[in-house]
């Protein structure tokens, strides 16, 4: 599994807001030239991301952007999401759908669901927090 480069600089992005987080808002512009991710993609991401809950925009003097809740409430699951939808390894696990020519005699089919909440979980497990720490020297 591969995230898309969207969802990749929706991570960075968030990255770079949770460091402002506490200090005063940042700018979209700011946030690009903090990360090298080019601020119409920036300006999209911030879009989703708000859309999703996870920034919150304040226009005028002293305006610009916050995270919408703490960092150790937002997940990489919670990111992710944002930008791609419900993580779901097949298209056989997503409600509703029944466009897979196999569905009628698939045996792996039940199994997947438990495959996305596992992967899911594991995402789910890793806070902005943790994403947003410098390196560590091993």
């Amino acid at each position: 599994m591969r995230l898309s480069s969207m969802a990749d600089y929706a991570v960075v992005t968030m990255c770079a807001a949770a460091r402002h987080c506490g200090s005063a808002r940042v700018s979209a512009t700011e946030l690009a030239e903090e990360t090298g991710v080019p601020l119409p993609t920036v300006q999209k991401l911030v879009s989703l991301l708000s859309r999703a809950g996870l920034l919150r925009s304040v226009r005028g003097a002293g305006g610009g952007l916050k995270l919408a809740r703490p960092a150790a409430a937002i997940s990489l699951a919670d990111i992710v999401e944002a930008v791609e939808g419900p993580i779901a390894l097949t298209a056989c696990v997503e409600q509703g759908k029944h466009d897979c020519a196999l569905e009628p005699c698939c045996n792996v089919r039940p199994h997947w669901g438990l495959v996305n909440e596992t992967l899911r979980g594991a995402l789910a497990g890793v806070p902005l927090t943790q994403l947003a720490q410098p390196e560590v020297p091993a």
